[in-house]
């Protein structure tokens, strides 16, 4: 076991090497570059889209443009905001969120050109139902030539999907925040415990398919944001004197990287958090991965942009509100320097220290609801993988592994659950960063096309 857990980490440390950080944040650069900052001149639009004012019910797809964007959410806005910030500031101190915002706006336009191509060049399954995603997109959009890409997105996808990150932090969450304090002996036993009530509150949902999840999670997640936002708001208010000097530090440590616990990269720890940070953003936001775009493109809609702007808006809420709260909350309460906890349990003790005696447990309703509903999302990318590869008819059995891996990601240690994730993530940015550079002036094309429209409405 010790050799697998040290050949996923290996693995995990060389593809995020220098090639893949230039493919995720140099080509969203371009990207920005080429939309001529679309997404951030169209901001308000795109809520105004997001609030359903040009949804048509006879228009193509399965969910509504929020229930895409709170599916997509559901899977972003999760673990990776509350222990994932915390890993990063554990492992590379205040610096590395700076390095998780310029993922977050560089990944705003990645996520507008990806999910715009997701209802561009939407595919069918075997069954006939329309799909999007970047598997549908690359053989759509570049041809059958390329679908040796997207088999390879989708062989990938599936163990990226697996939602063993999640559980493993939940599960750590109930035996540091819940049992442990009350004096419950924590074992293998318990753990497994935790897994089999996830299996069948899982269960119930995933199974019932994509429709089943859009409601669910279009009720969880706006409600599990704004309860965060309120917690860590509390958190700001009780240190409210240290808050300037920690937000300040993000940005002064982001270049001097005076905390990093990493080893140099290319002979540099400025270096080490730049990569720190751009893989715990895209673990965060998933911007260039190519999950988010799954789920966008079953939305209901004919209009590519339309789409595409209100996923732009997932990296802004996810990593720049979501996981700055998370960080804020962690510094100003100076856990990250006062205690070797790491993840879930670091921001439980930055929980508990301003709030003592209910804030833990408040943060316990959190991630809950964090993380369950990112189960729910994550299988329903899993299955439109496996549907890809093997046809509708047997997508069902990906929900059975689904399922049986809850208990192994209950059960195994937290690095080897962020490197087989993280290995997972960097494989399938591959793909879909290179099918969207190149697809990229066709949905400037149409991006040109939708402005006049709108335009012409106005008039």
């Amino acid at each position: 076991m010790k050799s697998i857990e040290d050949s996923i980490a290996f693995f995990a440390s060389f593809i995020w090497g220098y090639p893949l950080l230039l493919l995720l944040i140099g080509g969203g650069i371009y990207l920005l570059i080429l939309s001529r900052f679309l997404p951030f001149r169209y901001f308000g639009h795109a809520i105004q889209v997001l609030r359903g004012k040009y949804d048509d019910p006879n228009d193509p797809g399965q969910i509504s443009h929020f229930q895409a964007l709170t599916t997509a959410l559901s899977a972003t806005v999760g673990m990776g905001n509350i222990s994932g910030v915390a890993v990063a500031i554990a492992m590379g101190g205040p610096g590395a969120i700076f390095w998780m915002w310029i993922s977050a706006i560089v990944g705003m336009s990645t996520k507008f050109f990806t999910s715009s191509l997701a209802i561009m060049f939407r595919g069918k399954d075997s069954h006939g139902v329309l799909q999007g995603g970047p598997m549908y997109f690359i053989t759509e959009g570049l041809g059958k030539k390329w679908k040796p890409l997207a088999i390879f997105f989708s062989a990938c996808a599936m163990i990226g999907a697996l939602p063993v990150f999640n559980v493993n932090q939940l599960t750590q969450a109930v035996n540091d925040i819940l049992l442990k304090p009350n004096g419950v002996e924590v074992t293998n036993y318990t753990n497994l415990g935790i897994g089999v009530i996830l299996v069948i509150i899982t269960s119930i949902v995933v199974l019932g398919g994509l429709k089943r999840i859009g409601k669910v999670t279009a009720r969880l997640v706006p409600s599990m944001v704004l309860l965060y936002f309120i917690l860590v708001v509390i958190i700001l208010i009780v240190n409210i004197e240290v808050v300037p000097k920690y937000f300040m530090m993000i940005f002064t440590d982001a270049f001097s990287a005076d905390f990093i616990n990493e080893e140099s990269f290319f002979g540099g720890v400025v270096g080490a958090l730049i990569i720190l940070g751009i893989k715990r953003g895209a673990f965060s936001n998933e911007a260039g991965v190519g999950t988010a775009p799954m789920a966008h493109g079953a939305a209901k809609t004919d209009e590519p942009v339309r789409e595409g702007l209100v996923a732009m808006l997932g990296p802004f809420i996810d990593t720049i509100i979501v996981c700055t709260l998370t960080a804020l909350a962690i510094l100003v309460t100076e856990v990250w320097q006062t205690t070797d906890t790491n993840g879930v349990t670091l921001t439980a003790t930055a929980f508990g220290n301003a709030m003592p005696g209910i804030g833990k447990y408040l943060l316990m309703v959190c991630v809950a609801i964090f993380s369950i509903s990112s189960l729910f999302s994550y299988s329903y990318y899993g299955t439109k993988s496996l549907s890809f590869l093997v046809g509708a008819k047997y997508k069902h059995v990906y929900n059975y592994l689904f399922i049986g891996s809850i208990l192994i990601g209950a059960t195994a240690s937290l690095d080897t659950m962020i490197n087989l994730i993280d290995s997972a993530f960097a494989l399938m940015a591959i793909p879909t960063m290179l099918a969207t550079i190149i697809l990229a002036p066709k949905v400037m094309k149409e991006a040109k096309s939708y402005s006049n429209k709108l335009k012409n409405s106005r008039n």
